[in-house]
């Protein structure tokens, strides 16, 4: 067996061969991040393996830098491993008590780890072309989360210049009530604008839901406001509404192509009820290839949902707080879904209910409701078939 150890960077990569036998077939050696430099790297390893000799080839999980190398292995039939950096940082601290840290000691860590675990699992093409899903999932996830801000500078500057509003919507973050702060920005440009016109305007943009009783009713509110006339404040509640708009056109297009994937995937765990679409893919795009888990605690573990351990002499985990460690993505998209299907599904309903009995605080209950969600999403996973509520 011949094993290969690369510490990725941007612009090179340095690599190192080693044979089962602990013979160094090639010193740490570095190509470049380019075309010339992949070939060169696949001539040295068939160089050094031989006709039938089998390879692993290992690498560490940086991210975008080994997205292209991962890439081209894979393409030429090389047996893969990705390494959590986490683990061959502390694989190399027990293996030296100094302080030790390049990109050469690096590639000899990354060989050494793959000579001496075994329950190493190998990157599959599943897994790699799956990171599209992941793009797509965290892209969307980025996207709605600096929409919310937005939303939050909306209720500021509203707060400003038109105060009284928010008591006469249901919310300020309706196609109605954009259209109306979009053209009249303040209290001052609503009391002013003729009543016919403010009346078409929120008929249009509600499609008929408002009419001339809540065209009076906003006017009438803003004569009588206590907002304050800011232009510039004015200026940036239609430029904010403006970057909503396409912030919501954007997140539509990314869902779009989110959807067309899910559609190929067919993945059994959307037929539980209160697992959305979204939430499915970033669940199914952070854990990836499923065979390379062989249990639902370590996935629980990987999204950092598992209690931290703590004993030493007679103390015991006196505080078992969640780790908090892995995929903050997984573990975000877990919680929030274990949420709604704690709504939805009367089983987890009742094992919501039976943990918040026990005294424990909320989010501590939904987080054991997460463990028992991850059990099932593996269970379906694993089978293949869709979820059935128990009659």
């Amino acid at each position: 067996m011949i094993f290969v150890g690369i510490d990725v960077a941007k612009d090179k990569h340095d690599c190192f061969i080693i044979s089962s036998e602990g013979e160094v077939l090639a010193d740490v050696f570095t190509v470049t991040n380019s075309k010339e430099g992949f070939e060169a790297l696949l001539h040295t390893i068939n160089t050094c393996t031989g006709i039938d000799g089998k390879i692993k080839v290992g690498l560490e999980a940086t991210g975008h830098y080994s997205y292209n190398l991962m890439g081209f292995l894979l393409d030429n039939g090389l047996p893969t491993y990705v390494i959590n950096p986490l683990h061959t940082n502390l694989y190399r601290k027990s293996q030296s008590l100094r302080k030790t840290k390049t990109d050469r000691v690096d590639a000899r860590t990354i060989a050494s780890m793959l000579m001496s675990d075994v329950s190493l699992k190998p990157y599959t093409n599943i897994a790699y072309h799956n990171s599209e899903l992941k793009s797509l999932t965290r892209y969307r996830f980025d996207k709605v989360k600096e929409r919310a801000t937005l939303k939050s500078s909306v209720a500021r500057l509203v707060n400003i210049l038109f105060p009284e509003l928010e008591t006469l919507l249901p919310t300020l973050h309706t196609a109605s009530a954009y259209a109306l702060l979009s053209e009249l920005p303040s209290a001052k440009h609503i009391a002013e604008v003729h009543l016919t016109h403010l009346t078409n305007l929120l008929y249009t943009a509600s499609k008929g839901r408002y009419g001339r009783d809540k065209a009076i009713q906003i006017r009438d509110a803003a004569r009588n406001s206590i907002g304050t006339y800011m232009p510039a404040k004015a200026l940036e509640l239609k430029h904010t509404i403006k970057l909503i708009r396409e912030f919501n056109n954007e997140i539509t297009e990314i869902e779009s192509a989110i959807e067309s994937i899910m559609d190929k995937i067919a993945s059994p765990i959307t037929s539980v009820p209160g697992i959305g679409l979204n939430m499915a893919a970033m669940i199914i795009a952070e854990i990836g290839d499923f065979n390379n888990f062989d249990s639902p605690d370590k996935i629980l573990a990987f999204a950092g949902l598992s209690p931290s351990t703590y004993q030493s002499g007679q103390l015991n985990n006196c505080y078992a707080h969640m780790e908090k460690r892995g995929s903050r993505y997984l573990r975000y998209a877990l919680f929030n879904t274990t949420k709604y299907v704690c709504y939805w599904n009367p089983v987890f309903a009742d094992y919501l209910a039976k943990k918040l009995s026990e005294g424990k605080h909320y989010n501590v209950a939904v987080s054991h409701a997460a463990k028992k969600l991850v059990r099932l999403i593996f269970a379906l996973q694993k089978s293949g078939e869709s979820y059935r509520l128990a009659a």
